[in-house]
């Protein structure tokens, strides 16, 4: 028999339930609804939320790993929805589904409002850890854990704690915690708190909890502050672990508080009197005392008087004799050595002193014990374009000018019969002690040779005129000498004439005799000669004798027969 091809009643009613019943039931997949527990059979719970059939959950899921579901039937719970039916003809149930559903409700509220959150650190994943939010699953970074690194993370695993969500997107359902914030958040709560109960120049007492080459950390109770290794004592320290040690108990004064960055200065040394108190009173300019090296740099050496007082060497006071050297090479750290003050500024806490000072002066003994005109023996330490240097008895050298080295060859020709190393014998010419300068010569000791300081120079007068007879010619003027055997001089090149082009030493030639003045004496009483001064001298007579005549004559007129009256 066929089938008729419309349906009956009942099949259109039957057909009309079942799509009704569909709409109804998918209306709960993807949602969280609440079911009641009506059984509970081996591991699994029976929950029925309203469909046509109901659905199985594993009692895991309702609580932690090795503890009690505490489940009852009749009890009421939330559970996800993920299908109506499956291939069984049960609901597809999840209370873990639910329960993450509802932490990221939750977690997206705290989250917007800045709060913390609680969860438990479960398990270990690469970079981090995974931490349970009651529900939803989080990643904590390694460098989150703590303020400082942590070894052993054991301690901390399954212990309800506060988080705060640093980052979070449901969509791929990553959410990153940070355990460090909460810390440093409360530890930033904590010392501003401690900090509201200091107070600058407070005296306090702390334990030295780390050391490192600038100063000492120390625990005011929660709190640390900075102990500066300037601030430990008023005498030299070269490194902290010189005063303190980790675990010292210590009593500091609370230098300065900056409520901005939440940091302590402390020091020890405000708590002792200050040595620079009278200092200039107790070291006067000119003292001399004894004191240790301390410390050597590149521009002097620090010598301590007393503790907590040190004054600076220069280099340039070290030594008489040894210029630009090292003061490594002079003085030695821990030397005791005798020093002189030469400057004292107690505003600044400086002192000057001087090591020189302090011993004597080596241009005073040589011109004490070796006047002006006595001979002295030393080796040649130098020759120069310009003389030799000879090394004197005091450690101190003097030089003998080219010009002075030997009569009758030029100043080259003398200097090229020396080496260094070579024993000679000289006369002292003069000693500036000011400048540290000795002018020795080793031509006047030559047989014949006019006395140094005296003899031959005394006839001489300042402002005569003589006619001297050149020697030798240099860049810088001419070597003259009165007669044959009168005195030798000098004339500057600005003094060989009036005009510029006559001030010109190539125009005259060894043993040239020319008219000179002589216009005064150095320290040896050599006699200096002008030709200049001389032709001035000249034209003021000359003016003096023919100009009050009123022929009307030019000074050139005057010049020339006073000139002719001459020749």
């Amino acid at each position: 028999m066929a089938t008729s091809a419309n349906p009956s009643r009942d099949d259109f009613a039957a057909m009309l339930d079942e799509t009704l019943g569909n709409e109804a039931d998918g209306g709960f997949e993807g949602r969280v609804v609440m079911g009641t527990v009506t059984g509970i059979e081996n591991d699994k719970a029976i929950i029925d939320v309203g469909l046509k059939s109901e659905g199985r959950i594993r009692l895991s899921e309702f609580a932690p790993q090795g503890q009690p579901h505490g489940l009852s039937v009749g009890d009421e719970v939330e559970v996800y929805v993920d299908r109506v039916e499956n291939a069984d003809g049960e609901a597809m149930l999840s209370r873990d589904r639910a329960r993450r559903e509802a932490a990221w409700d939750r977690l997206e509220s705290e989250f917007g409002e800045g709060k913390r959150v609680e969860g438990q650190i479960f398990g270990r994943v690469k970079g981090g850890f995974t931490v349970d939010l009651d529900g939803a699953v989080a990643f904590l970074p390694g460098s989150q854990v703590d303020i400082r690194p942590v070894r052993d993370i054991a301690p901390l695993m399954g212990i309800p704690q506060p988080f705060q969500v640093l980052k979070m997107d449901r969509r791929r359902g990553n959410i990153v915690v940070s355990r460090r914030a909460v810390l440093e958040e409360t530890r930033a709560e904590q010392r501003q708190e401690l900090i509201e109960k200091l107070a600058e120049g407070q005296v306090i007492d702390g334990v030295v909890k780390n050391i490192t080459d600038y100063g000492a950390f120390v625990d005011l109770g929660g709190i640390d502050g900075l102990l500066h290794v300037t601030d430990m004592s008023y005498k030299r320290v070269n490194h902290p672990n010189e005063i303190v040690n980790i675990g010292d108990t210590v009593t500091v004064q609370i230098i300065r508080i900056n409520a901005d960055t939440q940091r302590i200065s402390l020091g020890m040394k405000q708590l002792e009197s200050d040595p620079w108190d009278g200092v200039a009173a107790k070291y006067p300019v000119g003292m001399k005392m004894s004191g240790t090296v301390t410390n050597i740099t590149e521009y002097g050496a620090f010598v301590e008087l007393e503790p907590g007082i040190e004054g600076l060497v220069h280099v340039s006071e070290m030594s008489w004799t040894k210029k630009n050297v090292h003061p490594g090479k002079i003085v030695s750290t821990s030397q005791e050595v005798e020093v002189m003050v030469l400057e004292v500024d107690s505003e600044k806490r400086r002192i000057s002193l001087g090591l020189k000072q302090a011993q004597s002066n080596p241009w005073d003994d040589f011109a004490e014990k070796h006047p002006i005109g006595s001979t002295v023996t030393g080796e040649v330490k130098n020759a120069t374009e310009f003389g030799l240097f000879i090394g004197l008895d005091g450690d101190v050298d003097g030089m003998v000018h080219m010009s002075d080295i030997a009569w009758g060859i030029s100043g080259e020709d003398a200097l090229a019969l020396h080496r260094k190393g070579e024993e000679v014998e000289a006369v002292v010419l003069d000693i500036d002690v000011e400048k540290e300068r000795i002018s020795l010569g080793m031509k006047q000791l030559e047989k014949g040779a006019p006395a140094v300081g005296g003899g031959a120079t005394d006839g001489l007068r300042r402002g005569e005129v003589v006619t001297v007879t050149v020697l030798e010619v240099r860049d810088g003027g001419l070597e003259v000498q009165v007669g044959e055997d009168g005195a030798t001089g000098f004339v500057k090149r600005s003094d060989l004439g009036r005009d510029r082009d006559e001030q010109r030493p190539d125009r005259f030639q060894t043993g040239q005799k020319v008219d000179a003045m002589v216009t005064g004496f150095d320290r040896t009483k050599k006699p200096n000669f002008s030709i200049k001064a001389r032709q001035l001298a000249e034209e003021k007579e000359a003016v003096a004798q023919y100009g009050s005549s009123d022929s009307g004559a030019s000074l050139g007129d005057i010049l020339g027969e006073a000139l002719k009256g001459k020749n």
